[in-house]
């Protein structure tokens, strides 16, 4: 009775699976998680997605895929979230491996198929950003959202797809997805965020936070990312919506250009035309900026508490004439000038200095005095 969930952009995709798979099967046995390997700056210093080369300690289960155990490790510099939630999960998670373009993706989806024989595929996305057309002006990750959806609707088996937390990735707001949304299938509760609360302490996905946090019943507005995005937090962050596998494949373009693609350099050529980004571009843009290479960065400064309650005092006073009510670790870390490698020690000092504003995973701004 396997279950096959593709998390169809990686990163906080597999935590949202977890929670679903738990919401709706609750309890049938653990799924399997096909994820990318792709985190953010912070973790993983070496850009874009990573392969099953970039690891060891991987398990091999089809001759395309390899499974991420417990005791599985990142080849350095690189990092990965994904041993980890292995470690505090009880599901299978799979590589998800795009450097062989939609031609690679497509064969190792077909081959768990017919290895798992899962009496389910789902494709789950948290945001709705692989429903953009990619002309979106707020559109930032288009391309392995793009992947994702040109594979598996190559693969000869069913396979449905869902949008959990329309709007929250602030890429893609509700109104421009509210037209495509299909059926409301489950709307995520307090006890279906149970299973994966420990993680989302850890986690450095900002929209399974605010997915998290719209099940828990928080509302507002949150501020996320390095740029300060405002997302809104609705009755609708916690539902899950199906879409059609067409219907979304005839708004993406980018997803239509790829189908045969057989390289990731391919497919990162045809982002750059259609939606005037890749990702990557992004990604090492910003490591040559930072510096984030190693060697290259000067040990982390020491958090003085005094100086950060005062530029949280600044920053709480302008978010909150800017009518945000949340944001996220991440966000204060860039917003309070804290190197990012202090995230989690900043993370617990705030919730240890005024604990009453801390509205898990995410940060409540306190009102203007």
């Amino acid at each position: 009775m396997t279950r096959l969930i593709v998390a169809s952009g990686g990163g906080g995709d597999a935590v949202a699976s977890a929670m679903l798979h738990t919401a709706l099967h609750r309890d049938a046995s653990p799924a399997v998680i096909l994820t990318y390997a792709w985190d953010r700056l912070l973790i993983d210093p070496a850009v874009g997605p990573r392969a099953a080369d970039d690891f060891t300690g991987l398990q091999q289960i089809t001759p395309a895929v390899r499974t991420v155990p417990a005791g599985a490790r990142p080849v350095p510099p690189g990092g990965s979230t994904l041993p980890r939630l292995a470690a505090e999960l009880p599901h299978t998670f799979a590589l998800l491996d795009p450097h062989h373009g939609v031609e690679g993706v497509t064969r190792q989806v077909e081959e768990l198929v017919t290895r798992l024989a899962p009496v389910s595929v789902d494709v789950l996305d948290v945001g709705g950003d692989i429903l953009a057309r990619g002309d979106e002006p707020a559109l930032r990750s288009p391309l392995a959202d793009a992947v994702t959806l040109a594979a598996c609707c190559q693969v000869n088996a069913p396979v449905r797809l869902l949008v959990a937390g329309p709007g929250l990735d602030g890429e893609l707001s509700l109104d421009e997805l509210r037209e495509v949304l299909g059926p409301v299938v489950h709307t995520f509760t307090p006890q279906d965020v149970e299973p994966v609360a420990p993680v989302l302490e850890w986690h450095p996905s900002e929209a399974a936070g605010m997915l998290a946090a719209t099940a828990r019943g928080v509302r507002g507005t949150c501020e996320v990312r390095d740029a300060g995005l405002p997302v809104p937090l609705t009755d609708d962050g916690p539902k899950v919506c199906e879409v059609g596998l067409d219907e979304a494949l005839s708004r993406n373009r980018l997803a239509r250009a790829i189908m045969t693609t057989a390289t990731l350099d391919e497919v990162e050529a045809h982002s750059r035309a259609i939606c005037g980004r890749s990702e990557i571009d992004h990604e090492r843009e910003k490591a040559a900026r930072t510096g984030r290479r190693p060697g290259a960065r000067q040990p982390a400064a020491e958090l003085d508490p005094e100086a950060v309650g005062a530029a949280l005092d600044r920053y709480e006073a302008g978010a909150g004439a800017r009518g945000v009510s949340h944001t996220t670790f991440r966000h204060l870390t860039e917003a309070l000038g804290v190197d990012d490698r202090r995230r989690h020690e900043l993370r617990d000092l705030l919730i240890d200095s005024r604990p009453e504003q801390y509205d898990a995973p995410l940060w409540r701004v306190a009102p203007a005095a």
